[in-house]
């Protein structure tokens, strides 16, 4: 079993990186691309107990990991996706 979790930036709080990945774009020719925020994909397999348990277990489990973790979620969102 594999769970994805997408973390992107909340609404509102500046994203430097993704203004740097737009003005590329800009300068490759991507006119337009209007607005570029950039995010993360964290992929985990689960092995053990926790990937026989039933999927909303799982998923419970992987957004207390999210939520402790892998998200600062003072200033970003984060998605989880389960996979298998």
């Amino acid at each position: 079993m594999k769970a994805r979790v997408h973390v992107s930036l909340k609404n509102g709080v500046l994203d430097p990186q993704g203004k740097a990945i737009g003005q590329a774009l800009h300068s490759l020719g991507f006119s337009d691309v209007a607005e570029v925020r950039q995010g993360k994909l964290i992929e985990l397999e689960l092995s053990g107990a926790l990937a026989k348990k039933p999927k909303a277990e799982i998923e419970a489990a992987v957004k207390d990991m999210a939520q402790k973790l892998l998200a600062n979620t003072v200033i970003e969102n984060y998605s989880v996706e389960l996979v298998g």
